[in-house]
């Protein structure tokens, strides 16, 4: 492969320098996310989180891969996700993608990738994960195909940026891993928009460098705030998709004067990034905050429950087995019929239709009764957190 012999400075700066004014007025920004973070977390359930998670991880797909173009409705991708498949070819290809990313990134929120998240080999590893998943339609580009977990042995040009030569591509990631992985909780928090835009800039893959990207800053924000899972900046990104690409782009640029930092690439445009990544983060977490408010959640679900039951979709007594779980996160099969007032096989009735209407969840036939999210239903119990068309 062609190495123009580039120098790894080209891709500073890679950090915000510690004595400038804009690092302190990030951190104040960084604060208020983990602060935020940690409360809405906090104020859930255990059960309840894992629940919520899984919802999310389905949104978070919707939104990164309509940042893509792709647009699959998180109902298409729960049914892939049960291997419920359309027969429309098109339409099955992006529901395989989503099941892709949706793996993926179960995968690395669960620890299981082999090497840190920004080395070259954790990239490598990332990529390959989730092109080995995808059909093969969906792995050619401009006519040649996308080889999993290798990175591209040609020049490409994204917009005005063109990105460093095929031979270059490890040196500038073991620059890239040399910064990242050295950092104090507090750096690293604040260095994930940066790392964002410098993966990138170095542009190592032919395809699907946007969403390696993504799914990064993702279990870096899972690891560092301890999120649970619960929010998703990809959906802020996607609201945004606009403000988005055009501060990539910016950050693409040089830098514009001897006040604009030290590095070859703009600091300014780096800031701003980092100040509306920071921020976009902040709006996520603070719409799950009140959508999942424990009053506003619970009244949701309830009201919806009720009008089942009026309508005779749902068993009389399904609405004390939902509210007993939204109040303790799970139940346990032998607390049913003492809650319910039922015999054994009477509440056996009404939990056998909440399951196979996936109300319920449970993972065996012993183990306790959890809610589940369905994303049929996220329009009316989590309302705005995808399209409901």
């Amino acid at each position: 492969m062609q190495d123009l012999g580039e120098n790894v400075s080209k891709m500073e700066p890679l950090l915000i320098p510690r004595e400038s004014e804009a690092y302190h007025c990030l951190l104040d920004i960084e604060f208020e996310l983990m602060a935020k973070s940690t409360a809405l977390k906090s104020a859930i359930p255990a059960d309840i989180v894992e629940a919520l998670a899984i919802l999310v991880r389905t949104m978070n797909c919707y939104y990164s891969n309509l940042i893509e173009g792709h647009n699959t409705h998180p109902v298409d991708i729960e049914k892939a996700m049960a291997k419920d498949f359309s027969h429309d070819k098109t339409k099955r290809d992006l529901q395989l993608e989503a099941c892709a990313h949706i793996e993926v990134q179960r995968w690395l929120e669960k620890g299981e990738l082999n090497d840190p998240v920004t080395s070259a080999e954790g990239l490598k590893q990332i990529h390959e994960h989730f092109c080995k998943l995808l059909p093969n339609d969906l792995l050619i580009v401009e006519g040649e195909s996308v080889v999993p977990g290798q990175f591209r042995t040609k020049f490409v040009q994204v917009g005005k940026h063109v990105a460093v030569s095929p031979g270059a591509i490890l040196r500038f990631l073991d620059r890239y891993s040399s910064v990242y992985q050295s950092l104090s909780k507090t750096e690293s928090l604040l260095s994930v928009p940066a790392a964002h835009h410098r993966l990138l800039w170095v542009h190592p893959f032919m395809d699907g460098n946007g969403r390696v990207a993504r799914l990064v800053s993702h279990v870096q924000l899972f690891k560092l705030l301890d999120t649970g899972g619960i929010w998703s900046f990809a959906r802020g990104l996607a609201r945004t998709e606009r403000e988005y690409k055009s501060h990539l782009m910016a950050c693409d640029a040089a830098r514009y004067n001897d006040l604009d930092g030290r590095g070859n690439l703009s600091l300014k445009a780096l800031v701003e990034f980092t100040d509306y990544f920071l921020r976009v983060c902040i709006d996520q977490v603070d719409f799950m905050s009140n959508l999942i408010e424990p009053g506003n959640l619970r009244n949701r679900i309830l009201f919806w429950a009720q009008q089942q039951v009026s309508s005779g979709l749902l068993p009389q007594h399904s609405i004390g087995v939902i509210e007993a779980i939204l109040y303790r996160g799970s139940l346990s099969r032998s607390e049913v019929p003492v809650i319910l007032g039922l015999t054994d096989r009477q509440a056996r009735r009404i939990t056998s239709v909440l399951l196979e209407k996936g109300i319920l969840t449970s993972k065996s036939d012993k183990s306790p009764f959890k809610l589940a999210f369905p994303a049929a239903l996220a329009s009316q119990w989590m309302p705005g957190l995808f399209p409901s068309a």
